[in-house]
């Protein structure tokens, strides 16, 4: 089936270049024509999806957000009527509700058309472990599609589905989003509500989402990412932690391991893939830094040689103690040892995972965001049935420790190796980063691949800018620079700093009375003006009437020339802030002028 990406489709439906029953019909036909990829456990009959064509023939597509767009459930995640299976026949249930996520994605107007295949009760970063039978990479069937999510990821590679859903607790939702050339968002954890999904881990459980481009999983996370009340572990989105700003489109600094550190399990290709990425990211604006990963290492050896696998055997103990022969062989060597962890163990790893967490909240002082392979080695499947235990934990090894440490992270194509599997890495950052990873990502994308997914359809021209919505920039000079105290009223709107440059030389420059916070006063001149430092910052045009009410007088929002000629809106002060006010101009920016307070 041809790729239709979210944003075409759309197109043409609100064109009335397609109906949604027609696509619909078509997209149906081609995942019921053969499934030799295991792909599906349960697909919608006509009956099933009525409803939904009915209630969206009688709607306008301008006004739902994904309007009749086919998407495709992990089939540990609850759709209302539909039996959910975790992969375990025996463990089935049918339930009366959707999941939250779902039931929101269906609201706006996206279309379930059926449950995927997936790992047992979502353990395993194979694809494998399934009594539906190995789910086929989208590529080359000899090889593994990825795990735990792996039907969900190759339904949207092979184009039969605009996006879909999985979940993620060590790597389910970025290894199928690289082993099958699409963008895997694994969202800061609590985002996304897990009300509905049956649990692995549930403390560091979140659904995530593949998609054929970051302009479509943006889509998606706008629709997903509300607050669930009801999900004891869902938080609001909020600004970042540690003091850390939104990720610059230029200027960026990313971390990435010591070359020791990092492990591609004999493979001879990846490590040069890699490389190549560095240099793509360097020519997209950023800095590399070397950082070290034995931190982040360390804590990712917790997730299965700790106590958190007890987690997995409490969240499906009475089932597993009275049906322990109906689960997959490997699934139940697993999850069977999280019976014998002591509580005095799971407090001392918890306390060695504070020591790892703090040690790594160093790294955000030097770097923006870091960048690994997404999995150092892509296995065929005969490899893991032979060693299926190491060889899955070789594939969690830059995964692991992603939500235990607290982070978002994506997952984005990088290029394709000689023998035509596709190569990826994971973007990741400090929790609440999501939309800032999306935009670079995007960039990488475009920058190393040009087909979407295993179909030999074009990446489309649409980009992705700030947080995938328009927005508008604004120059700040004072206490909304990075890092000082109302830098918040910027990052709580999503906003990005674009760049940091100066003015062109026709200001003064004026410490104002009053505060705090203590803030200055820029006034164009006539003559005698300077040249002041300015970041200058995108923000969404949604939250840029807020931000410019909450400004007090005598300051307000003006057109500032910058050095290279150009306007912007930026913070400019009325001629009577000056009486009182002390004339810094000479410093030229106002760090300096604090520097020199202090």
């Amino acid at each position: 089936m041809t790729a239709t990406t979210i944003t075409d489709l759309l197109a043409a439906y609100r064109t009335g270049q397609l109906r949604v029953r027609d696509h619909l019909r078509a997209t149906m036909q081609t995942i019921r024509a053969g499934d030799e990829h295991r792909v599906w456990i349960t697909m919608l009959d006509e009956a099933q999806l009525e409803p939904y064509l009915e209630r969206l023939e009688a709607a306008d597509p301008a006004d739902l957000p994904l309007y009749g767009v086919p998407f495709a459930i992990k089939d540990n995640i609850d759709l209302a009527g539909v039996p959910t299976t975790a992969a375990c026949p025996d463990y089935a249930y049918t339930p009366e509700r959707s999941a939250f996520v779902v039931q929101r994605l269906i609201e706006a107007g996206a279309v379930p058309v059926g449950k995927t295949n997936l790992d047992q009760f979502a353990t395993g970063l194979v694809g494998t472990r399934s009594p539906y039978g190995a789910c086929h990479n989208a590529f080359d069937p000899d090889y593994l599609s990825g795990g735990s999510s792996s039907g969900s990821a190759v339904a949207v590679a092979l184009g039969q589905v605009a996006f879909s859903l999985g979940t993620d607790t060590a790597g389910s939702g970025r290894v199928p989003a690289m082993f099958n050339n699409l963008v895997g968002v694994k969202p800061t954890r609590g985002l996304l509500s897990a009300g509905g999904v049956v649990p692995a881990c549930r403390t560091l459980d979140t659904v995530s989402i593949f998609a054929l481009t970051g302009p479509d999983a943006q889509r998606v996370l706008d629709v997903a990412a509300v607050f669930d009340s009801d999900d004891a572990f869902a938080r609001p989105d909020r600004v970042p932690e540690f003091g850390h700003a939104a990720i610059p489109a230029t200027g960026f600094r990313f971390g990435v391991p010591r070359r020791e550190q990092l492990a591609f399990f004999g493979d001879a290709e990846n490590p040069g893939r890699f490389d190549t990425t560095i240099d793509r990211l360097a020519a997209l604006g950023g800095t590399a830094v070397e950082i070290d990963f034995g931190p982040f290492l360390e804590a990712a050896r917790l997730l299965y040689e700790g106590p958190w696998v007890a987690e997995r055997y409490a969240a499906i103990e009475p089932f597993i103690e009275q049906s322990a022969d109906s689960l997959h062989p490997v699934t139940r060597q697993i999850i069977a040892g999280g019976a014998t962890p002591r509580a005095a163990e799971a407090f001392k790893a918890q306390y060695r995972l504070a020591e790892l967490r703090r040690q790594t909240e160093t790294v955000w002082a030097d770097v923006d965001l870091v960048v690994t392979p997404t999995a150092g080695r892509h296995y065929r499947i005969d490899e893991v049935e032979a060693d299926p235990v190491q060889k899955n934990s070789d594939l969690g090894y830059y995964t692991n420790f992603m939500n235990l440490l607290d982070f978002a992270a994506l997952a984005v194509p990088a290029g394709f190796r000689d023998d035509g599997l596709p190569f990826g890495v994971t973007l990741f950052a400090p929790a609440f980063t999501d939309r800032d990873l999306l935009a670079l990502g995007d960039r990488l994308q475009r920058a190393s691949v040009d087909r979407l997914g295993a179909t030999d359809q074009p990446l489309p021209e649409e980009t992705l800018d700030a947080g995938g919505e328009h927005v508008i920039p604004v120059a700040v000079c004072g206490a909304h620079l990075s890092g000082l105290p109302l830098n918040w009223q910027l990052t709580q709107r999503r906003g990005r700093l674009a760049q940091t440059t100066r003015t062109a030389p026709e200001y003064r420059f004026y410490a104002l009375p009053g505060g705090p916070p203590e803030r200055p006063g820029l006034v164009r001149v006539t003559e005698g003006g300077a040249a002041i430092d300015v970041e200058v910052w995108d923000v969404p045009a949604s939250e840029f009437g807020s931000f410019v009410a909450g400004i007090p007088a005598p300051l307000g929002i003006g057109k500032l020339t910058l050095a290279d000629g150009s306007e912007v809106p930026g913070f400019i002060a009325e001629p009577i802030a000056t009486q009182g006010a002390t004339d810094i101009t000479e410093l030229g920016s106002w760090r300096s002028h604090l520097a020199e307070r202090r």
